[in-house]
This record gives C-alpha cells, structure tokens and sequence, in this order.
C-alpha cells in the first residue's frame, strides 16, 4: 500500500511542526516548505529532522523544500516533485498587531499566498486534498454575536482578518468551482510552548518568570479587557487531519467554547510562579502590583493597543464535535501552566548549559 505523502506550508512554525509530528507518527512521508534566510529558524523541528538517518535501514520521511508562497513558480515545482496526497497551508505572517504595521506584505502572504498555492495545486496535483488555515480573526468580536460559528457573518478588523478572509473565501471558490477538496479550518487562538515569543500567551508566560527570577523589572500589555478562546495546538491540528478524511470538503470552527481575558492570564501566569497580582489604577494608567511588596511588575503601553480591537471572541465548535468527533481536552489553566513549565525548564537548561561552556 502507497505511504501517503502530506506538504505542509509553514512547517517550521508551531502549528506545522505539530502538526509534522502527528503525520509522521501516522506513518505519512512529510514535506516541509521553508524559505531561503540568511539565519535558520528551524527549533520546532530540529529533532524531526535529528531522527532521521540513524541507522543505514532508516526511511527518511521527513523533507524539507525552498520555496515561498509568495513564488508560485516554486509551489508547482515542489508539487510536481512531491505529488501529495494532502496538502496543509500554515504558512501566514500571522501577527495581528504587525499586520497594521505591514499591510501589503500580509496581503501578498496570507491572501494572494493562498490563491498561488491553490492554483499551483489545481494545475499539478488537483486531486490533492486541502486544508487551509482559517482564524478567529474574520469575525468581528461582537459581543451580540457570541459564540461564533460557521454561519456568523465575517467581518474583520484587522488587515490580517482581512488577507485570511481571501484566503478563505478563495479556497471556498475553488471547492466549489472546480470541484476541489478544500476545507478551512476556522481555528480559534491555539498556544503552546512553540508560540512565538511576541504572542501575548507566551510574552505574559515569559515575562511572568523574568520578573520573578529578577531579569527585568516589569511587563508591559496593551488590552487587559481583549477575551479570546485559548485552546491547545497539538489538539487543533488533530482537528485539522481529521478534516482531511471526511467525504467531503467542509469548514469548521476549532475552539474550546470558553473565553478568558488578558488580565486572566497575567493573573494565572503569575500565580503560576508564585506572585500574587492585584491591580491599581483605571484605564491606561491601571498596573498590576506584587501583593507581597506593593512593586509594580505590569504596566499598560500604548504601542501594544489595536487600531482596530476585537474585544470577544469564543468559539462554537458543536459542528466539529459532531462530525469530526473532536473536542479539546487542555483546559486554560492546564495549558498555561504546561507553557510556564516548558519555559522554566528551557531557562535552566539554558543556564546550566552556559555554567558548562563558562566553567
């Protein structure tokens, strides 16, 4: 029986690098796309790719290809080479707050991205089934319109929402109109000890530690009101697979059906490490304090605001329960907590490591 082969765009971000683990344990050969950087930034996948070859009998399965989805040229090449059985679109510059900063660049990656990517796949391997990453973020975070499912209207509020809302809005085009499998997942904030350090969930978790261990002196957030659907990523790109192997091509919402605010989340991260937080002050000029010694160890900047705030966000993802027979299973609390742990443990592996080079 022919192994089934999977592409995945954006591998070496979280979401693809769990989601390479879970084809790979499923026995798929996996290919990675990567772009060409004068630095590496491959520590997702770095022991995916240490477990190849170890001994002469090893099958690698694991390949990684230069490519962009901004080079279509490159996206046929690498199909024609790979011929995939299923293709995952992650790749995106999924920032929400830098897309106001880079707008054009955002359009070009996550919209017209998209499209290259479903057109190279229509020429090449059309009977390839799709999944492209969709977001919370098409919805407008209106409180009258809680919790969000596959029929609320979109409308987003951000330059990011906007490239994501083409992506998906193409990728329903060409389902529909060329017959193609094509789903969006509409996942709603996943975390995990992969995110992105200038993701709120592990910048709180990490400034969290620093202040307690006396690295920097305070933490700086923006909306402490802003709630979102936090769930865990490993999860949701088992929900993105299980879309895959259904009979037909749909869209689902991913979410855990709880909301929780950024204020909780400090709250939690600190706690988690100790520090008891209270807060002082109203508005931009409210901080979180130590209890134990009055100290202020959170501040409000204003560089970290929205032009444009989606103040609420929760998901109804009733729909994937019944079909995909998927839930989540991390609770908030659980998935700080294993973010915090991760975090600590990477620090001091890090510090003795340096103890070791220094001694």
């Amino acid at each position: 029986m022919e192994r089934k082969r999977a592409f995945i765009t954006g591998v070496t971000g979280q979401d693809g690098s769990y989601l390479a683990e879970l084809l790979l344990a499923k026995g798929y050969e996996v290919h990675g796309l990567v772009r060409r950087t004068s630095t590496f930034n491959r520590h997702n996948i770095e022991h995916l790719l240490h477990l190849q070859g170890l001994t002469p009998t090893d099958e690698k399965r694991f390949h990684l290809h230069y490519g962009d989805m901004t080079d279509m040229h490159s996206l046929l090449s690498i199909l024609q080479k790979v011929v995939p059985h299923e293709i995952y679109n992650l790749a995106a510059q999924s920032h929400v707050r830098v897309s106001f900063d880079i707008p054009f660049y955002t359009a070009f990656s996550d919209a017209i991205g998209v499209l290259s990517l479903l057109e190279a796949a229509r020429i090449v391997s059309p009977n390839a089934k799709i999944y492209q990453a969709s977001t919370s973020e098409l919805y407008s975070g209106d409180k009258r319109e809680t919790p969000q499912n596959e029929n609320t209207h979109f409308r987003p509020r951000s330059p990011y929402g906007v490239a994501k809302l083409y992506g998906a809005e193409i990728a329903r085009i060409y389902r529909e109109g060329y017959g193609m499998y094509v789903c969006n997942g509409i996942l709603f904030n996943h975390e995990s000890p992969r995110r992105g350090e200038n993701f709120v969930t592990r910048k709180v978790v990490m400034g969290a530690i620093e202040v307690k261990q006396g690295r920097r002196e305070f933490l700086p957030l923006g909306n402490l009101d802003a709630r979102r659907d936090w769930g865990y990523a490993p999860e949701y790109m088992e929900a993105a697979w299980k879309m895959l192997q259904q009979k037909k091509p749909d869209d689902y919402v991913i979410a855990t059906g709880e909301t929780h605010s950024i204020r909780e989340l400090a709250e939690l991260a600190f706690h988690l490490v100790g520090i008891t937080l209270t807060w002082k002050g109203r508005g931009r000029q409210e901080r979180g304090v130590d209890a134990a010694t009055g100290k202020t160890i959170v501040t409000i900047d204003p560089l970290y605001f929205r032009p444009n705030e989606v103040e609420h966000l929760c998901g109804d993802a009733r729909k994937a329960r019944r079909v995909l027979k998927w839930r989540p299973k991390t609770t908030f609390k659980e998935l700080i907590r294993l973010m915090v742990d991760a975090e600590l443990e990477h620090f001091e592996h890090h510090t003795s490591h340096s103890s070791m080079v220094l001694s």
